[in-house]
């Protein structure tokens, strides 16, 4: 909390301005305490002139677009947590300021607050109708058509309520803090009483968010998600096949799956499905899986699936994908079911449960068990790969989806270890955290831009956000194995970071993708909780934008597996079946 423009000095001596008597010089300070019965005075909460510039100019700011779509009450959120920092920024800097100029605080002219409400209403309706238009033009681009006048004019409203909840947050932390220093000055000077004071009220304030909240909301949210652990998926039965876990002779029993494992099993295409595409007679897939009720552990998880694969013949398949999931061990149908096709059913796929929990909970407080998921899981699957013959070893795949791509990516060290254990890796949607993939862009070749990075002549490593238009570059060769990631230019998931608080990354600086506003432009704090809103929302747009990957799966797979006698028609044929056309 920044000191304020009324606050007074630490010893609580009246300072220069504060006779004491309640002239005007004696400005009221903004939240000053109450008046006692022993004569002290009593101020009423007030609003500061610099930290009203402040919000203002913030709030403002946060109508300019960002990656996705936002609606009425999302803006208003977005709107009062930047006016409020503005707030805070203003009184900031009208102390700064102040200090140097070495004078006292003083109340504001009538005039100047008329100047502020008139300059507020004028320039935030002008930012509210320059905001509505941006929407309307994201959600052109992306073919979304939802639109609640409602919730548009609800933004306001929702603004100010957060921000006057932020901003009595942080009234009820400073008053905090004067009255623990004010006690402290009994023991120890009145400076040391101020920093003692602050560090006990910021460290007590963080452990109870941290600790108390956070973890209130994490073992809530553990609690429901493992209450649906214990359900299947409406349609999904039993598989009655011998090439599933869960079915007749599995090592892992149907009701240990969980319920996102009872969906993999459970469903994709049969050997019917698979030869009506390829006009050829085509084979049963495998899956296997296991859940986290299969094992203890996940060392021990992993080497139950990978028994079951092993039992259900999954290494004696001409393809074998290791999928890491999701938080919750959600396996994306369209990344299994395009693999699935492209083989001829020729294919067998295994993956673990490690949480459940969404990936977005999961990346708070399970990073380390998506890590681990995917080390163990395609260690235990190489160890038996490596120990066949070399003319009896399926091609090896790896994929990833979201957190899964950073679990995937922990069983590498870098683009040699992924060019030598493997025939071929798909990654979509990598969170911007993942190791690897910040390795890979971060050490672009010069002049290829973020959103489309160009590594080492794209000689292993390649990006693309449409594998269908092309996958850059165009000139080089791509030998031997083949490691592609999808991302799309408007995926909040590729791009959040802390760093957007305080650092202007290249990908908004540089040429925007096609799903992305040209208007799009890096602003202190708001791009940050702008970019920060979207994620909740990152799937809720139509395929191809977002954190969306369904058809892209076709063309991305037929690009890594390279399946002989697939023509572009059989591509456009199964972008259909993977991903229906709306009618």
């Amino acid at each position: 909390m920044a000191p304020d423009a009324n606050t007074p000095p630490p010893d609580g001596s009246p300072g220069r301005g504060e006779a004491g008597n309640g002239s005007p010089g004696s400005a009221e300070a903004e939240g000053a305490e109450p008046a006692t019965d022993s004569g002290k005075r009593r101020r009423s909460p007030r609003l500061t002139l610099p930290g009203c510039w402040g919000a203002l100019l913030l709030a403002c700011l946060s109508f300019t677009p960002s990656l996705l779509p936002r609606g009425g009450v999302l803006q208003g959120l977005i709107c009062g947590i930047s006016a409020a920092i503005g707030y805070g920024l203003g009184v900031l800097l009208a102390y700064v300021w102040r200090a140097f100029a070495d004078r006292d605080p003083r109340d504001a002219s009538h005039g100047s607050w008329r100047v502020l409400v008139i300059c507020a209403i004028g320039v935030f309706g002008l930012s509210f109708g320059f905001g509505q238009y941006w929407q309307h033009e994201i959600r052109g681009l992306m073919g979304v058509t939802d639109y609640n006048v409602l919730a548009a004019v609800a933004c306001p409203f929702v603004a100010a309520l957060v921000f006057l909840l932020l901003l009595f947050t942080g009234r009820g932390l400073r008053r905090a803090y004067r009255w623990l220093a004010r006690h402290l000055r009994r023991w120890i000077g009145p400076r040391a009483a101020g920093v003692v004071g602050w560090v006990v009220v910021v460290g007590l304030t963080w452990s109870v968010v941290s600790g108390v909240l956070l973890s209130g909301i994490v073992n809530a949210a553990n609690e429901a998600f493992s209450l649906r652990d214990t359900t299947t998926p409406e349609g999904v039965r039993q598989p009655t096949s011998a090439l599933r876990s869960g079915g007749p002779g599995s090592l892992v029993p149907w009701d240990t799956l969980g319920y996102q494992g009872r969906a993999f099993t459970g469903s994709g295409p049969t050997a019917r499905d698979i030869g009506a595409f390829t006009h050829r007679t085509a084979q049963e897939p495998v899956r296997a899986y296991a859940g986290l009720e299969t094992a203890d552990d996940t060392e021990a998880r992993a080497e139950r699936a990978v028994a079951d694969l092993r039992r259900a013949g999954g290494f004696e398949r001409a393809n074998l994908l290791v999928m890491t999931t999701t938080g919750s061990g959600w396996v994306d149908p369209a990344a299994v079911d395009s693999f699935e096709y492209l083989g001829n059913g020729d294919s067998a796929t295994v993956a673990l449960q490690y949480s459940y929990l969404p990936s977005w909970l999961s990346y708070l407080v399970d990073q380390s068990k998506a890590r681990q998921a995917g080390r163990e899981l395609f260690d235990a699957v190489y160890d038996v790969w490596s120990k066949l013959p070399q003319d009896q070893r399926p091609r090896l795949y790896v994929a990833g989806e979201s957190l899964g791509s950073f679990g995937g990516e922990a069983a590498f060290s870098g683009e040699y270890d992924l060019r030598n254990r493997t025939a071929g890796t798909l990654f979509a949607g990598p969170p911007n955290f993942n190791t690897l993939f910040r390795e890979f862009s971060d050490r672009r070749d010069a002049g290829s831009p973020e959103i489309e990075p160009v590594y080492q002549q794209g000689r292993t490593v390649r990006f693309t956000d449409d594998p269908a238009s092309g996958i850059p570059p165009e000139g080089p060769p791509w030998k031997g194995t083949r490691v592609l990631y999808l991302m799309h230019p408007s995926d909040p998931i590729v791009w959040w970071s802390p760093k957007l608080a305080l650092s202007e990354p290249d990908w908004i600086g540089q040429a925007p993708g096609s799903d992305v506003l040209e208007g799009m432009v890096w602003i202190p704090f708001v791009t940050f909780w702008q970019v920060t809103a979207d994620l909740p929302f990152s799937t809720g747009v139509p395929d191809g934008h977002g954190h969306t990957y369904k058809a892209a799966y076709v063309d991305g797979w037929n690009a890594v597996m390279r399946p002989p006698d697939v023509t572009p028609q059989d591509l456009d044929r199964l972008r259909d079946v993977i991903q229906p056309p709306e009618n």
